[in-house]
């Protein structure tokens, strides 16, 4: 439904003032029964069941979308005014005989039990902070914010970030921002973000045409194709060439300071789709996939549902060991703390020299090459959103693979810590403070459990997680001992790794549960950091596994890019 004269404004429901958004909520509720009214005597005076029992409603005047926004407020604004009202108003149109939607799916993942999320109305105050402030923000709570929730320190850092990147003053205007989440997301066909971006784009008043594909959009935008690709699948081939090709192209030129920030989105985009498809999350209940106006059967989901992979709570998220800790598992759990304590004796007694610490690093990058799925289930289907990017062909091949010989990334000679992160704060001020803040918080998470084990130290294990990742990428910590990789991180944990930092869209719910399976302990709880009473899920472990991968992935292609940036400019 158009907005038009007024009719329809969803701003006001954004207010932390209740009174504001009992106004907006009434206009809401009048133009949309408005609405209904003029559709349904077309149906039916007095309205006759069909035989599935509702009406079909019109889709003119875009009145479905608007009853699936509805839909979407009833079930996950943190105002409970709004969830009620909206409720409501979806019951008045039921009334007049027009199908209302429901949502399909159950929860905000598709890997992690719906009943382990925090419900919508039963988050505690701080959370609750949290789900206001991000409503507030984007006039939604995403399901991505929904599943990153499980670790409030590092949601609150992200949500701050993603903010400042997105809405506050800086060199790109605000349509441009969006745009770039479009390009940088459609690299790895995740329509999920694809679709959240289109719809911000065309609020903030972005052209409608070119959503038709990157050739309508300006060529300025079209420069930055080539650098998008190379930064979501190659970043080690990025040149201080590159960056002069778009800063001296004339009148479409871009400033450091513009290039600056759109580095920080398309590397912000292409480790969130790494997140997206990591932890399985949803479609958004209002948007495609999230919502069917089909009536569910007397078994509450019908025929249609089973066949696009929608089934039972109970069957979709059934464990193939139940909720009891096996034997085996508890015993993976304790040999890898015991491999922690070996590992951990050995550096105390001897240190590699540095040739061998040299030889290790160049061993298991050369084997990170040979770590591939050999999956052969689909992952979940997405839409095409090929036209928001070019060279469809182009995708991740294996660092210094095919006899090419790339020399490797020393983070002894470019790190964030000492040379990226006051580049991008001197040309993008405040943003260099908040990735930094953000890569800390996901590498210094700990909650100092294992499984059913207290005060463990897990940074080694952190470590080698994040240092596998930039192995992947070429680049080398000279102080660190590649060695301990192969004693902390197995062939399967590699598979998972791999394939959710670089090619996330083939990552599949069995190879989620085959890596899990390893380290279960009360179902799925375990290697990593069991977390606080608040939040003892057992899937917070792996939601943190995953922010440790995408962060690590998103400071990988920052260092490419920061280092010929830095090497144009001297």
């Amino acid at each position: 439904m158009e907005e038009r004269e007024g009719e329809v404004r969803w701003d006001g429901l954004c207010s932390r003032d209740a009174a504001t958004r009992a106004a907006a909520l009434d206009t809401i509720g009048q133009a949309v029964l408005r609405r209904s009214e003029t559709i349904a005597p077309a149906a039916a005076v007095p309205p006759t069941r069909a035989a599935d029992g509702l009406l079909v409603p019109a889709a003119r005047d875009g009145l479905s979308e608007v009853l699936a926004r509805l839909l979407m407020l009833s079930k996950r604004c943190p105002f409970p005014d709004v969830r009620e009202k909206s409720e409501a108003i979806l019951g008045g149109v039921q009334e007049l005989g027009i199908r209302i939607p429901r949502p399909l799916g159950h929860g905000p993942s598709r890997f992690i039990p719906e009943k382990e999320t925090i419900q919508v109305g039963n988050e505690d105050a701080m959370m609750h902070t949290l789900f206001a402030d991000s409503f507030a923000t984007l006039g939604r709570l995403d399901n991505v914010t929904l599943v990153m929730v499980f670790h409030p320190q590092y949601l609150e850092s992200f949500l701050k970030t993603q903010h400042y990147l997105l809405q506050m003053d800086g060199p790109l205007p605000l349509h441009y921002r969006h745009y770039i989440g479009i390009m940088a997301a459609a690299r790895h066909q995740c329509s999920y973000l694809v679709n959240l971006h289109v719809n911000d784009f065309l609020h903030v008043g972005g052209d409608p045409k070119w959503l038709n594909g990157l050739e309508n959009a300006p060529q300025k935008l079209q420069n930055l194709g080539e650098l998008n690709k190379m930064l979501a699948h190659r970043p080690w081939l990025i040149t201080k060439e590159h960056i002069e090709q778009l800063l001296k192209t004339e009148e479409n030129s871009w400033s450091l300071a513009e290039l600056i920030h759109a580095v920080v989105l398309l590397t912000h985009y292409h480790s969130l789709a790494s997140f997206t498809f990591g932890c399985g999350i949803s479609p958004e209940i209002d948007c495609e996939g999230g919502h069917t106006f089909r009536p569910p059967s007397v078994s509450n989901y019908c025929i249609c549902d089973i066949t696009n992979g929608y089934h039972g709570v109970d069957e979709i998220h059934a464990s193939p060991t139940g909720s009891i800790p096996s034997t085996e598992s508890v015993c993976e759990v304790e040999a890898l703390m015991e491999k922690m304590k070996q590992l951990q004796e050995c550096r105390d007694e001897e240190e590699a020299s540095q040739e061998e610490m040299a030889t290790r690093f160049e061993r298991e990058k050369r084997e990170s090459m040979f770590v591939c799925s050999s999956e052969d289930e689909e992952s979940a289907p997405t839409r095409d959103v090929s036209r928001h990017f070019e060279d469809t062909s182009y995708g991740y091949k294996d660092f210094s693979r095919h006899g090419m010989h790339v020399p490797t990334f020393r983070v002894q000679d470019y790190s964030w810590e000492d040379h990226g992160y006051s580049l991008v704060n001197r040309l993008y001020p405040d943003v260099g403070q908040l990735l930094d803040e953000k890569f800390h918080i996901a590498y210094n998470l700990t909650y100092n459990t294992m499984a059913m084990h207290k005060d463990v130290d897990t940074s080694m294990l952190r470590r080698a997680i994040w240092n596998y990742i930039h192995c992947m990428f070429g680049i080398r910590y000279d102080d660190y001992d590649y060695g301990e990789i192969n004693q902390l991180l197995d062939r399967s944990f590699k598979v998972y790794i791999k394939t959710v930092v670089c090619t996330p869209e083939k990552t599949t719910k069995r190879m989620y549960d085959s890596f899990w399976r390893q380290f279960e302990h009360s179902e799925k709880g375990q290697m990593t950091l069991s977390p606080l009473p608040l939040l003892a899920a057992p899937s917070a472990p792996q939601v943190h596994v995953n922010l440790l991968l995408v962060e690590a992935r998103m400071q990988a292609e920052l260092l490419y890019a920061l280092r010929a940036i830095t090497r144009y400019m001297t």
